[in-house]
């Protein structure tokens, strides 16, 4: 029996743990499952035409709010084609009010609810009995648990699930790494969370469980082996148990190998203070951290049943960051209940104020499933119909404000996140009071100008951070052409510089001759003259000047957690 499970992935550089880990299981058990990833950025009708050419007797898909769309698009083409065979569909999204989807997708047979591992493993074999003619189809699903699926006259059938399988059960699905070169390796050691946080799927698994230590280390030393680049933990909230989360941290700081990074989800306030001392030890870039702030506002934080310690989630962000060896990523959510455009403001301004590596702010997603969905029009939220759910205003915040927000959101992610821009940001951050006011009202300025619907180079983009920070603080221009023309070399030896910045060489040859001597003329690397910056322990400073102080850009000495290049100031006589 040819069976096949199907993921459509976000980018190329995801894996797909689920559709992995099915097949695992499924093998075990003497399945022969085969899978196949694809990204939504491909046209449905060339994943339509490689399905069809695999002639598979079980077709099933993953499903999740970015890819559910094309899915359900697919499998009714894949239907019309092929109407003998069985198509099912598991994952968050479709494991929530299942005779919905089944009634508004009558291409399904069924639907696999919560964890797919064992009930997955239960339908390959329903279907190997049936298809061999000693069982009839749906004889053999109504002995399945954790499923919906239609019967012969048309009514949908709910099994629930009953069996939640031990994480040791589950087999370790990276026995063979050739489909995962150049992708992101995902990887549990836990399921579950011990928290209910009210927008969050995670909340409605009420049972957590864990995997051996000595599996996870056996595993873990597999990567390490391996050298695989980046292994992110999809661990609901990693540290929720202080000694299984040190024991894996004690693990791979001993057996670093120097090249893979591993990434948490954790909750800062519950980072114990042996814990900080151990990571602060770790080799920069050896592991980061995202943390779900979500809001500062005390009312949400309780409204939506998040436990929180917001002083203790600050004094740990800051001390992790002290030690400059780990990247910070943290979370920010717009449209959560009792926020308003005022306290999410100030929310923005005091996270934003911890200078986290990343600040993401994301868009509440009302999902299946969540206390949030069912309390939806108590908060008045309005959202989209279809998948990602987002909600676009609620009692406290109108639309108009969303879109005040989505405007910062896009200027965080183009001038902060990217790190392109920090050096600038922080000139320009000395002339607002409000760190959101001042993206909004670059936004703006974006708007205005007819900047927003253009794609720009980055020395485009310099150059209207330029005109909008002169024009907001005309007194710095000097300042705001050098930190601009510094952020651009920290990153690449750039060939196009600033139109304003042609001139800012004075004697090159004088640069030239101050590389032959050190041998560094074939390093890849740039030397620039500061008037205005200085460097005092390995970070950049603001200073004033009449003579130049050059810095010397070293491409082939990278920030581990930056990837920026290694500068350094020299005397070039």
């Amino acid at each position: 029996m040819n069976i096949l499970l199907v993921a459509i992935n976000a980018k190329y550089i995801h894996s797909n743990l689920a559709v992995c880990s099915l097949q695992a299981y499924a093998k075990k058990q003497g399945y022969p499952v085969q899978v196949a990833e694809y990204t939504i950025n491909q046209r449905t009708e060339t994943i339509l035409e490689e399905i069809y050419r695999r002639k598979p007797d079980l077709l099933a898909f993953s499903c999740y709010i970015w890819n559910v769309d094309y899915v359900t698009e697919i499998a009714e083409e894949f239907h019309k084609l092929c109407p003998e065979v069985p198509l099912w569909a598991g994952g968050p999204e479709v494991s929530f009010e299942t005779e919905a989807f089944l009634d508004g997708h009558p291409c399904f047979t069924g639907v696999m609810m919560g964890e797919g591992e064992y009930t997955f493993s239960q339908l390959c074999g329903a279907y190997e009995q049936t298809l061999s003619g000693r069982l009839e189809t749906e004889e053999r699903l109504k002995e399945i648990d954790g499923i919906s699926f239609r019967r012969t006259d048309g009514t949908i059938a709910v099994s629930p699930l009953k069996r939640l399988l031990s994480m040791d059960e589950i087999p370790f699905c990276y026995a063979d790494l050739s489909d995962f070169e150049h992708r992101i390796i995902y990887y549990e050691s836990s399921r579950g969370c011990p928290f209910r946080c009210s927008y969050c799927l995670s909340s409605v698994d009420k049972t957590l469980r864990f995997r051996s230590l000595s599996l996870v280390f056996e595993e873990l030393q597999f990567f390490l082996d391996h050298r695989v680049p980046q292994v992110k933990f999809v661990d609901r909230t990693f540290n929720c148990r202080a000694e299984h989360a040190m024991a894996i941290w004690e693990y791979i700081k001993e057996h670093d190998n120097g090249i893979t990074n591993f990434h948490f989800e954790v909750s800062a306030d519950l980072l114990r203070a042996d814990q900080l001392r151990l990571i602060a030890d770790m080799r920069p870039g050896l592991i980061q951290l995202e943390i779900g702030v979500q809001s500062t506002h005390e009312e949400t934080i309780r409204e939506i049943r998040r436990t929180m310690n917001l002083a203790e989630v600050r004094a740990a962000v800051e001390q992790v960051k002290k030690q400059r060896n780990i990247h910070q990523h943290l979370d920010l959510i717009a449209g959560l209940p009792f926020e308003d455009y005022e306290t999410f403001q100030k929310s923005f301004d005091e996270i934003y104020a911890w200078k986290p590596d990343q600040l993401q702010l994301g868009f509440l997603k009302v999902l299946k499933g969540s206390y949030m969905y069912e309390h939806a029009g108590e908060y008045g939220m309005v959202y989209q119909t279809r998948a990602p759910y987002e909600v676009y205003c609620t009692k406290w915040l109108s639309f108009d404000e969303m879109l005040r927000i989505r405007l910062v959101e896009e200027m965080l992610e183009m001038h902060y996140n990217s790190g392109q821009f920090r050096t600038a940001l922080g000139v320009l951050e000395k002339v607002y009071d409000s760190p959101f006011q001042m993206f909004l009202e670059l936004g703006t300025f974006y708007r205005n100008q007819g900047y927003a619907s253009c794609h720009h180079t980055r020395v485009r983009r310099s150059e209207i951070f330029y005109e909008f920070a002169v024009n907001a603080d005309p007194e710095h221009g000097a300042l705001y052409r050098e930190a601009l023309l510094f952020d651009l070399y920290k990153t690449e030896n750039t060939k196009s510089r600033p139109k304003w910045s042609a001139d800012s060489v004075k004697n090159p040859r004088q640069a030239v001759q101050f590389l032959k001597r050190q041998g560094l003329e074939k390093k890849y690397c740039h030397i620039e003259p500061f008037s205005h910056l200085t460097i005092q322990d390995g970070e950049i400073v603001l200073t004033d000047t009449d003579s130049a102080r050059w810095i010397l850009f070293d491409y082939e000495k990278r920030d581990p957690l930056t990837n920026q290049a290694d500068i350094r100031e020299v005397d070039i006589g």
